[in-house]
């Protein structure tokens, strides 16, 4: 940043470096060792340490005001291949090893006498991850603990199938992915996860190439997720962030490589503009937001104006890839762009066609972007035509701690085609009735009342008071996340416990926060929502205590639980007992698993919905919940949380 408007010959300006974190000794600028360049003057010696960095710019005598500044040491450069000239606000484009850095001044020029702050802002620490690219063995990212999950360098050092340049790309050789791919297909014993799974057997029928080796037996754990996975996987989509993200690679790609073979800026920005067009069809969204699509066009949008915009990015994609045809042999990149372009050209003719009547549709719509969303309603005929019909002969084995609450697991196997399979039941090792109780107030609103959150929020900061912390409450809703958490943030203030919300840290820090706290500092409570209810592993005494704020029913308006709903009552069967408590059953049974994981864990289950105590279904649901020690009163509770103590 710069507080001066103009410089001339003879003048001096400071100029400060503002980091959004401190880049570390990776970024060693000096003035001096070109990791800093500038034209038409110099930069002294930078100095200062953390965030904030400030140097001295001195005009080379003569000039009449125009300098330039470049980023080097090989990671940038101007976005238009100059640092640009004294009045402007230079753009820095980035090579895919970095986080993004931004230039901004708040002056044009500079005046005699006067000094000038320039500041470099990056989106997160550079220096850990350059450091660890020159490093790592592996390329998985769990090396880098300090990685934000939501960070927006992700998708720049990682590999996927709309940026993978395959054996035609110059470090396939050392890449990362065929390194691992080649690991497993020579192991023994390989441990996937279930996405992965999908798309080998999708590779397989392709006879392309397999990603894993031919095995004898597949084992699925945490099976329960097995059907949404392969339902998120055989589904198709079209986002218009994917669209603009094909627009942001064709201009630099050709840009790059074939500059004036083709007007690649008019390419992209009517490829841009189409996609803009097509996400205005459903207006101003400050939420997401998912739009039902049952009719050919999605509910409240006029047939004309979809198919007119469906159109025009069909034909913006369709004449990019009549370009790139013709510079193909130039490198390998415009291949794998064309091959995007007509696999845009193939989703928009899915999508402006009927739908599969065993598949579902709907608009998937945030305030920054649209997703078009097609899925099957499960995985049966996948499963019993991709799957149990392979020629090899394989053993399969499903197993999870919540497929279900009936003795034939129909919840699971049905929608997974697994109807033959064989089931067997294993007891827990866990000692429930001495390890851990439970508690439903039966005196608190119903979750449907406004006041719901409020006496949830109240309960859980009198039973942390009394715990010192060691706490996790579990949200159904994004929005009683923030109600409860923000609530309890006020009660708990000046008690000395931390309050952790979902969304203010990533999940990785999130944890390791909560393991680390400690009863000298004061304790701690998390507030999470969505997947804090699975894979949030606390052994021992770093969690003693879990509050669950209502029963986790499937969002009935979502277009996925509406269409299978509809398909059980064509079928004379009830949505509610069929499908509906079942995934309450599983869902229920994963939040209170967070409680005891390991033989000599102790601790409370609250649940802050009295239909738990008074309805059918409620009966249904505490007879799959393990067989913990029930607590009927407030007191009783305090007395449970004071023995934990002990």
């Amino acid at each position: 940043t710069s507080d001066k408007s103009s410089l001339t010959s003879s003048d001096t300006a400071t100029i400060t470096f503002t980091f959004s974190e401190d880049p570390g000794a990776s970024f060693a600028w000096d003035g001096t060792t070109g990791d800093v360049a500038i034209a038409g003057g110099s930069l002294g010696a930078i100095s200062g340490t953390g965030l904030t960095r400030t140097a001295t710019f001195t005009p080379t005598p003569g000039t009449t005001g125009s300098a330039s500044i470049t980023v080097a040491a090989g990671r940038y450069t101007d976005a238009a291949g100059n640092a640009g000239t004294a009045g402007t606000t230079p753009t820095i484009a980035i090579d895919t090893l970095a986080p993004t850095l931004a230039i901004t001044s708040d002056v044009s020029q500079l005046k005699a006498g006067q000094t000038a702050t320039i500041t470099f802002t990056f989106s997160e620490d550079p220096s850990t991850s350059l450091a660890w690219n020159e490093s790592t063995q592996t390329g998985d990212l769990a090396e880098l603990p300090g990685l934000d999950e939501r960070s927006s360098l992700i998708p720049w050092i990682t590999s996927n199938r709309e940026n993978c340049l395959g054996s035609q790309c110059p470090e396939f050789k050392n890449c990362h992915v065929n390194n691992a791919r080649r690991d497993a297909l020579a192991a023994d014993i390989v441990v996937i996860n279930h996405h992965l799974f999908f798309a080998d057997l999708a590779v397989r029928e392709s006879g392309m190439a397999e990603l894993l080796p031919s095995v004898r037996v597949v084992v699925f754990d945490e099976a329960h997720q097995l059907n949404e996975t392969g339902v998120n996987f055989l589904g198709q989509q079209l986002s218009t962030s994917q669209l603009l993200d094909l627009t942001r690679d064709l201009l630099a790609t050709g840009l790059q490589l074939a500059r004036g073979f083709a007007d690649w800026q008019g390419l992209a920005s009517a490829l841009e503009l189409s996609a803009r067009d097509l996400r205005l069809l459903v207006g101003q969204r400050n939420t997401s937001t998912k739009i039902k699509w049952t009719e050919p066009t999605p509910e409240g949008i006029p047939a004309d104006a979809w198919q007119h915009a469906l159109q025009g990015v069909y034909q913006a994609a369709d004449n990019i890839a009549q370009s790139l045809e013709t510079v193909i042999e130039v490198a390998p990149d415009f291949l794998r762009l064309q091959e995007r372009m007509m696999d845009v050209m193939a989703r928009v003719s899915l999508f402006a066609n009927p739908c599969d009547p065993q598949t579902v549709r709907w608009l998937d719509v945030t305030s920054s972007q649209m997703r078009l969303m097609q899925a099957p309603l499960d995985i049966a005929d996948t499963v019993r035509e991709r799957l149990l019909k392979q020629s090899a002969p394989k053993s399969w084995i499903f197993t999870s701690a919540t497929l279900g609450d009936e003795s034939t697991l129909k919840w699971f196997t049905e929608p997974c085609g697994l109807e033959s399979a064989q089931v067997l039941r294993v007891e827990s090792p866990f000692d429930y009735p001495s390890q851990a109780s439970m508690f439903v107030p039966k005196d608190m609103v119903r979750p449907s009342d406004p006041a719901h959150s409020s006496q949830v929020a109240k309960l859980a900061s009198d039973a942390v008071r009394v715990l010192g912390g060691k706490s996790l409450v579990l949200t159904t809703t994004l929005r009683a996340l923030r109600s409860i958490g923000d609530a309890m943030k006020q009660q708990l203030e000046g008690s000395g416990i931390e309050v952790l919300m979902q969304g203010e840290w990533p999940k990785r820090e999130l944890m390791a926060r909560f393991q680390d706290a400690t009863p000298e500092q004061g304790g701690c409570v998390l507030v999470a929502s969505a997947t804090f209810w699975e894979g949030f592993d606390v052994p021992g005494d770093a969690l003693q205590l879990v509050i669950i704020d209502k029963l986790p029913f499937p969002p009935p308006n979502d277009p996925i639980v509406e269409a299978r709903g509809k398909r059980l009552e064509a079928q004379g069967r009830s949505p509610f007992n069929d499908f509906f408590v079942p995934e309450a059953v599983s869902a229920l049974k994963q939040g209170a698993g967070r409680l005891i994981r390991r033989e000599t864990d102790r601790g409370v289950l609250v649940v802050c919905d009295s239909r738990l105590a008074t309805t059918g279904y409620g009966k249904r649901l505490m007879a799959a919940m393990p067989n913990m020690r029930q607590l009927h009163t407030q007191e009783e509770l305090h007395q449970a949380l004071e023995s934990l103590k002990l």
